[in-house]
């Protein structure tokens, strides 16, 4: 016996997963819909920050798509979130001592400018809060430089743990810090105008973020490296310089929800269907690319993987649900709500137990190699003879390491199996991941037809398994 499963089950369920899988491959590779939806999220409606307008599109349009396609219980789960934000306009030129537009974005949920500032900018570069206290009036209303010139950069991506057998290093190189969130208080309370800061990105690569600081909120601004250090070096050389700046955004305080996206392909088996197998990825994004990697390609790759089940007559034994988050990149925070909600407490002890295990999609890009089996051997040895059959689709190898920062871990704080495949970080880090150039380039379609024939697979053998997924006691 092997998970409690005979060797004639075995046998017999082999010759039918040989048959699904046949069916499966033919739907993914030869009648893919994968970019209808991928195109929708990165073309048509773009950049989808937790809490706009754009994400409540995204979230409608899929609901609508996966009902089209035959699933059940298409829904919009909503959760509290907060306020939104959307940038309407913003300007970022050099126009002394010559004239260049310069490459930079307003931090999400940044505080409007008071109209267009246009100034000589003042450092603060290296000043403790004390000293920009001191400064008085000439912070009013000021074009503030927050840091000196950016010499720390993000020159390397995690490496790719699916080729070598030695264990490597799991997850991104950490983020140069710039040491200027610790002057925020000071420079708001001294009514700075704009805070000016430089992204640890090189090649005009700007990563930008953003978090809501509520009434203390100021115009923010993050400009690439080498734009921002001309100008440090300006200011430090007493050359005149003088900087445009606007900054035009609103807030959004009408509907403080955020929505994940949920459907089902119910099971047929009448003991093991309201056992799930649970399918998810984020579908939000930042606001400066079009966030196709980051997880425009997960979030179509999840709908696919249900496309393709449902098309290719799929009947598993145990319900497989379809999950796509919002607010993963302020914190995993729509996955956090459903586990909340459903899974979490003594009230939820029954749904918890009938949940069997949840199959991620996020960090990376590119095809899936293989699974971080979340140091679970079980999970591994299952893994490896999934994979197995897939290997000339590019699955490589599972490790038995576990990854984090992404919304597996939301499930695993209760308890229940929760992993993410291993995809391609060749120039993810350095290049793409939360930066203004996430944009449809990043993404292949085949990659993507992969991914979902690789979710939709270990789904199918999960929900076929006559138990459930084991639970590792660590």
């Amino acid at each position: 016996m092997i998970l409690g499963i005979s060797i004639a089950a075995q046998e017999r369920g082999g010759s039918a997963a040989a048959r699904a899988l046949a069916d499966m491959r033919r739907e993914a590779l030869e009648q893919s819909h994968v970019m209808r939806p991928f195109d929708q999220f990165v073309t048509v409606i773009g950049p989808r920050l937790t809490g706009s307008p754009a994400h409540k599109a995204a979230a409608e349009w899929a609901k609508t798509t996966l009902t089209s396609w035959g699933l059940s219980e298409s829904r919009l789960e909503p959760w509290e979130f907060g306020r939104g934000w959307v940038l309407d306009r913003q300007v970022i030129e050099m126009v002394e001592p010559r004239y260049l537009p310069l490459i930079g974005y307003a931090e999400a949920w940044s505080a409007p400018t008071n109209g267009e500032l246009l100034g000589a900018p003042v450092s603060v570069a290296g000043r403790t809060a004390a000293e920009i206290a001191g400064m008085g009036a000439t912070l009013k209303g000021a074009i503030v430089l927050t840091q000196p010139v950016q010499t720390a950069f993000v020159q390397e991506d995690r490496p790719q743990p699916s080729t070598s057998e030695s264990p490597v290093r799991i997850g991104a190189p950490p983020m140069p810090r710039t040491g200027a969130a610790n002057l925020f208080q000071p420079l708001h309370d001294a009514g700075a105008g704009v805070l000016l800061r430089a992204s640890a990105g090189e090649h005009g690569t700007v990563f930008a973020l953003g978090t809501d600081r509520g009434s203390t909120a100021m115009p923010t601004m993050v400009l690439a490296a080498e734009h921002y250090n001309m100008i440090a070096r300006l200011v430090d050389r007493g050359e005149p310089v003088k900087l445009r700046v606007a900054i035009q955004s609103h807030y959004l305080t009408a509907d403080r929800n955020s929505y994940n996206v949920i459907a089902d392909l119910p099971g047929s088996d009448p003991v093991l269907k309201t056992d799930v197998v649970l399918l998810g990825g984020h579908l939000d994004s930042w606001h400066t690319g079009t966030g196709a990697s980051d997880n425009a390609d997960g979030a179509a790759a999840v709908m696919e993987a249900m496309r393709i089940l449902k098309a290719a007559g799929i009947r598993p034994r145990r319900t497989i649900r379809a999950a796509l988050w919002s607010g993963e990149e302020q914190g995993l925070l729509g996955s956090k709500a459903y586990v909340t909600q459903h899974l979490a407490g003594d009230s939820n002890n029954e749904r918890r137990e009938h949940l069997s295990v949840y199959f991620n999609i996020d960090p990376g890009m590119g095809p899936i190699y293989g699974w971080y089996s979340e140091t679970s051997q079980e999970a591994k040895s299952l893994f490896d003879a999934w994979l197995a059959p897939l290997k000339d689709v590019g699955m490589r190898r599972n490790v038995i390491e576990g990854i984090t920062n992404t919304d597996h871990l939301s499930f695993k704080a209760v308890g229940i199996p929760g992993f993410t495949p291993i995809q391609d970080y060749a120039t993810y880090d350095v290049r793409t991941h939360h930066t203004n150039v996430d944009t449809y380039e990043r993404v292949r379609e085949q990659d993507l037809e992969q991914n979902a024939l690789c979710l939709a697979w270990f789904a199918y053998n999960a929900a076929m398994m006559d138990d459930r997924f084991p639970r590792s006691t660590k």
